[in-house]
């Protein structure tokens, strides 16, 4: 469907320039954006080729684990139907950790790991469970201490002090998170309430 909106707003710019005589200006813009991007994008490996391999070597010596075990009492709080020494927690809580050191490309994956085994313990096959619920709120909204990625466009763009956002972005992540979980827990609620009804 997005695709489909994108293809309309892109196919309606082009027929405004064409009716409004503008189409040099669009043509141009749309070179110019492709070239911007191409040199962003290839600007932007090094440093995160860099930072990705810096998370690698974390992960290797053992710090997602650490995290994981870090993490363990929270992941009994927040997934009360998970038994704690499930493969779903393991997965549920790699991904907390992947995710809190801004390792998107490994969180990713242990997210979908994660879902799939709460999809095992999931009693009914067509609705989600509240484990599913709260781990799409929590993993969305995810604590993020390492923003890499902001890191590295802040570098490509010639920031002084790339690194002044990872204050900010434990504190706006700690809030979404603490937001996601308020949310996640009142909803749970007033879907029973309406259950019971």
């Amino acid at each position: 469907m997005i695709d489909f909106i994108w293809l309309l707003l892109f196919l309606g710019g082009i027929a405004t320039a064409m009716l409004t005589g503008h189409m040099a200006q669009v043509s141009e813009a749309i070179l110019n954006g492709a070239k911007n991007g191409v040199d962003l994008a290839l600007a932007l490996i090094a440093v995160m080729a860099l930072w990705m391999g810096l998370m690698q070597v974390a992960q290797n010596a053992g710090l997602v684990q650490w995290l994981s075990k870090l993490l363990r009492p929270v992941g009994k709080w927040l997934y009360p139907s998970v038994p704690a020494d499930s493969k779903a927690m393991g997965a549920i809580l790699a991904n907390m950790s992947a995710n809190l050191l801004g390792i998107g490309n490994a969180a990713t994956p242990l997210g979908l790991a994660a879902m799939k085994e709460l999809q095992t313990l999931n009693p009914n096959k067509r609705r989600a469970s509240d484990a599913m619920c709260t781990l799409l709120a929590v993993n969305t909204a995810s604590i993020t201490v390492i923003p890499t990625t902001v890191i590295a466009v802040r570098l490509q763009y010639g920031s002084h002090h790339p690194t002044d956002v990872v204050g900010t972005t434990i504190v706006a992540t700690l809030l979404a998170t603490g937001v996601a979980v308020i949310l996640d827990r009142v909803f749970r609620r007033w879907s029973r309430r309406r259950e019971r009804v």
